[in-house]
């Protein structure tokens, strides 16, 4: 049980510990604009995890980025433009919904309702379709049905 509760409390602290006390900014403004930024922009090594959760030496050396480019004045648009320059578009957790990433961002919905259409027009023409009944057997087929089911 010792362990189990131990085990559980590393794994809820893990997160905790990727931002390194000698990362954190002096002036508490500016370090909460960094936290705002880096919540933003994913660890290239990592993948789906914010780069101030991650303890990879690249989120590291990303989160030092941002700390020093808003040092160097730059808003807060211009740090994010400055880590897209350099690492590509997929280096942003919320890719921005312009040019080709229009196709990435219709193509879910546009799926689901070409899906959906495909579906009613089914189902639509099933219930057009006639209906079978038993008594449209042909006599052959009747007597036939009849000797099958008497075996």
């Amino acid at each position: 049980m010792r362990r189990l509760v131990l085990i559980l409390a590393l794994l809820a602290a893990a997160p905790l510990a990727a931002l390194q006390p000698d990362e954190v900014l002096d002036d508490p403004a500016l370090e909460e604009r960094a936290r705002e930024i880096s919540s933003g922009l994913r660890c290239m090594v990592c993948r789906n995890e914010a780069i101030d959760e991650s303890n990879a030496p690249l989120a590291r050396d990303m989160r030092l980025m941002v700390r020093e480019r808003l040092v160097a004045g730059d808003t807060d648009e211009e740090v994010v433009q400055y880590i897209v320059d350099r690492y590509g578009e997929y280096a942003l957790l919320n890719p921005r919904a312009t040019g080709a990433n229009w196709i990435l961002w219709l193509a879910g919905p546009g799926m689901l309702l070409i899906g959906g259409g495909i579906a009613a027009l089914y189902l639509r023409s099933r219930a057009r379709a006639k209906a079978v009944a038993d008594d449209d057997l042909s006599p052959e087929e009747a007597a036939r049905l009849r000797t099958l089911l008497e075996e």
